[in-house]
């Protein structure tokens, strides 16, 4: 009898598998892909690779099919894509603004915020953040970038003069201290207590994502908890702890709200706010109405969760990834040194004023050069809802679009010497005769480009100078290993030494760094490069 139902269940499996991929099969014949299998598509060839490896497959299909690759994952088609045209299309349609399957495991943690809502919701809330990042407003957060920036230059002098070393870890706290500081007004001092409770339960969901959504078939609940009970404990340990967090911080935002209304006897209007104290984001949501009626508690969390993680995994990825670049290219790093020292000063205390930072025009493409190459987040997805045609190429609506900036970017066709650190191509206006304005594009593009993009400009700029001000990057260490998860890591760190400038005269010594010889250390033995 078992046998029986087998027999009849399996045929009856593979035929509803062929004909609901059949009419999506026919219309994308023409767009090449590996060869799929029934019910796991090419998931079976993903997952034959690990997450290391992200980068490299991804290449190996783009570099076997061409610019527009066909996937299937489960019965979820995919098509991946670095044809600038096609990423034009869909970023800049209004029609095109939800996000892909990929984005699901977020939701754990995110809910519907900024970054994960649609339609009408997404709308309303842009209009409302958007003002958020104001110029007077940045000013203000240019003060806690600058504050944060001198705790990480003081915890970075026990790596002066010693082996190389990971930065990134000391990064991922300041950048943490900075955006809980300017978005919700709240100092959690990740830099004096990495071991703090909120801190661990960013760093324990960000893994748990990342590990979610390279392995599809754990989009599951219940599988990811058969398969993985433990983590999916911690998941939700993680989410508690983070949610409990933000919920008190905006129960207390409230009451210290309410206590200066009642206090001055004035209406919260922006001017009054802003100048009574700094202007938050947290602010800019407790003020804000939909339609008369406040935004509630759960609606507010998801934006303050959501630019918390937005705005500190990825400016620490900016941050990390431009001080290992600088540390290999030393004549690069002495012209950043210099226009620091003309713009700002030999006065490395000083806090550098928004529009000093705003003038360190070299520092700026040498960001915008090392985004190319390590870009923050490396790919990006959008979910058709309706059917396309471009050319003679069919993209059947309910399809995710995948743009793996991380190889857009690095388009021999656009890029002269793709693979090399070169920001002076910076300064022409365009890269080559195919090269359209979305072949560059670090903070996406179009209606859903990221919000944030001069605030973590403006974060990158501050922390970079002030660590340039203090030390001298070396060589050392391997290469980083990227890989593309939630954002662009490094599988082993990215290792740098730092030389301190407290040994230095106020303008370098000529020969600090002898790519040929040693580096004298504090014992003046020496290290070879």
């Amino acid at each position: 009898m078992l046998s029986t139902i087998v027999l009849i269940v399996i045929p009856v499996l593979l035929y509803w598998n062929y004909i609901s991929r059949k009419r999506r099969n026919e219309l994308t014949s023409n767009i090449p892909g590996p060869p799929a299998y029934p019910f796991i598509g090419n998931l079976f060839v993903l997952q034959l690779r690990s997450v290391q490896d992200t980068i490299d497959f991804l290449k190996g299909f783009h570099l076997k099919y061409g610019k527009t690759v066909r996937l299937w994952i489960l019965d979820q088609l995919n098509f991946c894509t670095v044809d600038p045209k096609l990423v034009e299309i869909i970023l800049t349609s209004p029609k095109y603004i939800q996000k892909g399957s990929l984005y699901d495991h977020l939701k754990v943690w995110l809910g519907n915020g900024l970054l994960l809502s649609n339609g009408r919701k997404w709308f309303q809330r842009r209009r409302i953040i958007t003002p958020t990042f104001h110029f007077k407003i940045l000013e203000e957060f240019s003060e806690v970038m600058d504050e944060q920036s001198h705790i990480l230059v003081d915890k970075l002098q026990k790596h002066s003069w010693t082996e190389a070393f990971n930065i990134e870890p000391y990064i991922t706290l300041c950048a943490l201290d900075v955006i809980s500081e300017t978005a919700l007004g709240t100092k959690i001092n990740a830099q004096m207590d990495p071991s703090c409770e909120y801190a661990q339960a960013v760093h324990t969901m960000s893994y748990i994502v990342m590990e979610r959504m390279v392995k599809p078939y754990l989009k599951y609940d219940l599988i990811f908890s058969i398969l993985y009970p433990k983590m999916k404990k911690a998941e939700v340990k993680a989410s508690r702890i983070l949610h409990d967090f933000t919920e008190h911080i905006i129960e207390d935002r409230r009451k210290l709200l309410l206590e200066d209304i009642k206090a001055n006897h004035v209406d919260t209007d922006e001017a009054e706010m802003t100048r009574k104290r700094k202007r938050t984001l947290l602010d800019v949501l407790l003020q804000a109405t939909i339609q008369g009626q406040p935004l509630s508690n759960n609606d507010i969390r998801e934006e303050v969760d959501t630019f918390t993680f937005e705005g500190h995994d990825t400016t620490t990825a900016g941050i990390s990834f431009t001080l290992y670049c600088l540390s290999r290219q030393p004549e690069v790093q002495e012209k950043v040194f210099s226009e620091i020292r003309e713009v700002i000063g030999n006065d490395k205390t000083k806090p550098a004023k928004m529009q000093e930072l705003q003038d360190l025009k070299y520092l700026e493409i040498v960001i915008k050069e090392s985004m190319r190459l390590y870009p923050p987040v490396p790919m990006i997805a959008r979910k058709l809802e309706e059917d396309i045609q471009i050319n003679d190429k069919f993209f059947p609506a309910g399809s995710d679009v995948t743009i793996p900036m991380f190889l857009l970017m690095r388009d021999p066709e656009i890029f002269s010497d793709p693979d090399h650190f070169k920001p002076e191509r910076f300064f022409t206006e365009k890269f080559s005769e195919k090269a359209t304005a979305y072949s560059y594009i670090p903070f996406s593009a179009g209606p859903r480009n990221c919000i944030g993009q001069k605030f973590a400009m403006l974060e990158m700029k501050c922390t970079v100078s002030k660590i340039l001000r203090y030390f001298e990057l070396l060589p050392m260490g391997e290469e980083p290993k990227t890989t593309a998860n939630l954002v662009t890591r490094s599988t082993n760190g990215k290792s740098v030494q730092t030389w301190s400038q407290e040994k230095c005269t106020p303008h370098r010594p000529d020969k600090i760094i002898d790519c040929h010889g040693a580096i004298p250390t504090a014992k003046g033995q020496g290290q070879s490069i």
